[in-house]
């Protein structure tokens, strides 16, 4: 049966797919942009592409062209009587200021080495096999810790840990801690720098990160309070007065049996803290920008990543609270509450 189009409605989605397609080339060049520095020499103020070029050491009739899509983009802003390119302070405040809680170029980073393995998560659809974190290449690992220390350098500290019954207080006056999954380190290197008294383990299955993350600390200065070692999350050794997972339960293969682990590694009036992707229960409830973001980095690397590994479960970056909570209650823990959300998180605290 021959469908009928609707002129309108074809017009309007051919819009979308031409913003789509340029928003796809536009985060490699932002990305590029990050890398070279531009962003960081636009900051100071209106410069010409000749400006700019001579500025950051690259080749004008390059910076000409990433200036004139960037400023179709939105990004900067173009004068057409001076013919300079300036970043307005709000994209600066975004792109440039690295103390921002929204400092995102990680996103662009990450989104941009995604592509490279894009063949593999493919075959992936075909076969029903996954790809490992691991075999992605660095531009995921250090995009991904840039797109979250903002996150957690904003909220960590001043309120999510806060809002966890009686733990400021242990922290405060010494206490054990394990972060679980820790990458590159960026939590478990803000926590300590905050609370000189307790001691910190990071773990990762990751060698690379747990290196990385070996050098951030020293870099720190928190060696003398952390640790990182490579295990994985049902087999790292210890009791903790506090165990954390930021954003990373989604990306296990077998979530209940880490969330055992951790209920066992747990000292008797211990806590979790469970920092996951934002979303609600129901797929209705992430169509917006931020679930858009979350599915499609889910499909290329949270889901892969899970189904690589033993079990399978593959909870996705958009599980939902009702989903994680079962996971976390199968576990065996008896209580589960939500303590506090941001934009890009929701933050829950189990207890046994």
């Amino acid at each position: 049966m021959e469908r009928t189009i609707d002129g309108a409605r074809l017009e309007e989605f051919l819009g979308l797919v031409v913003q789509e397609v340029g928003a796809a080339y536009n985060a490699v060049l932002t990305a590029i942009g990050d890398e070279l520095g531009l962003y960081d020499a636009l900051a100071a103020g209106p410069l010409t592409p000749q400006e700019l070029a001579c500025r950051t050491g690259t080749a004008e009739r390059y910076i000409r062209e990433w200036l004139s899509a960037q400023a179709a983009s939105g990004f900067v802003r173009y004068d057409t009587t001076a013919q300079t390119f300036e970043l307005p302070p709000e994209q600066a405040h975004v792109l440039a200021d690295r103390t921002s809680p929204v400092y995102l170029p990680g996103l662009f980073q990450a989104a941009k080495a995604v592509f490279a393995i894009a063949p593999r998560i493919a075959d992936g659809f075909r076969t029903g096999k996954g790809v490992g974190w691991h075999e992605h290449g660095r531009g995921l690992f250090e995009g991904t810790e840039r797109f979250f220390r903002a996150g957690y350098r904003a909220n960590l500290v001043p309120a999510w840990i806060p809002a966890l019954d009686g733990i400021e207080a242990k922290l405060r006056a010494g206490a054990q801690v394990a972060d679980v999954g820790c990458g590159y380190g960026a939590s478990t290197i803000i926590m300590a720098a905050a609370y000189p008294n307790s001691t910190f383990v990071g773990v990762d299955y990751h060698p690379a990160s747990v290196e990385a993350a070996r050098r951030r600390a020293a870099e720190a200065h928190v060696s003398d309070r952390v640790r990182f070692e490579v295990a994985s999350a049902v087999d790292y050794a210890g009791t903790y007065d506090l165990v954390a997972c930021f954003d990373c339960l989604h990306d296990m293969g077998d979530p209940v049996a880490a969330a055992r682990h951790v209920l066992e590694s747990l000292a008797p009036d211990g806590a979790w803290m469970i920092v996951e992707p934002r979303a609600g229960d129901r797929i209705e409830d992430n169509l917006h920008p931020v679930g858009r973001l979350y599915y499609a980095a889910s499909t290329m690397i949270c889901t892969p990543a899970a189904l690589a590994q033993d079990g399978g479960t593959a909870l996705g970056a958009q599980a939902g609270r009702a989903r994680l909570e079962e996971v976390i209650r199968t576990a065996g823990f008896t209580a589960v509450r939500e303590v506090a959300v941001t934009p890009f998180n929701v933050v829950l605290e189990a207890r046994p």
